[in-house]
């Protein structure tokens, strides 16, 4: 199917449901009380978002620090902004996957399982003042695979 059709369904489709579901909770718990969860799960969502962001951010930081490139963390901080959209979206079923998104074992699988499907792709190493694709990259299970590498030297010419 189509990306553009994907995600017409999700625009269409959540919407219909978060209406739904504030309705069915909001004729149990009453009106009040039903705003009143939706502002306390964004507002304990953006605390909780803040702090798994800031534990991926250390971790972007320990990478480069190394010399890699820290792909899996780039790839949990794009679902932690996915997460922090969808919890300040009303409505519980947003909320509920925003939730989700910020558990960080699901949100790893969730990574993985991206880059196993070939979603994205990773590898290249930081050195000195950029990326190259060269080296040897080694991945989360060990296994390397030898990339090819330019070398060359040049001169600084004063003009």
């Amino acid at each position: 199917m189509p990306l553009f059709r994907i995600l017409f369904l999700l625009f269409l489709s959540i919407p219909v449901i978060e209406i739904y579901l504030l309705i069915q909770v909001g004729e149990v718990i009453g009106a009040l009380p039903t705003i009143f969860i939706v502002v306390f799960t964004a507002v304990l969502g953006v605390a909780l978002l803040r702090r798994q962001g800031l534990i991926t951010l250390t971790r972007v930081q320990a990478a480069l620090a190394r010399g890699e490139l820290p792909a899996l963390a780039l790839l949990e901080g794009a679902l932690l902004l996915v997460a922090g959209a969808l919890l300040l979206t009303p409505g519980f079923f947003t909320d509920a996957i925003g939730f989700i998104l910020l558990i960080p074992p699901l949100r790893q699988s969730l990574v993985q399982s991206l880059l196993l499907r070939g979603l994205f792709q990773t590898g290249g190493s930081f050195r000195g003042g950029g990326f190259s694709g060269g080296s040897t990259y080694e991945g989360q299970s060990g296994e390397s695979r030898d990339t090819k590498l330019i070398e060359g030297e040049y001169k600084r010419r004063d003009d």
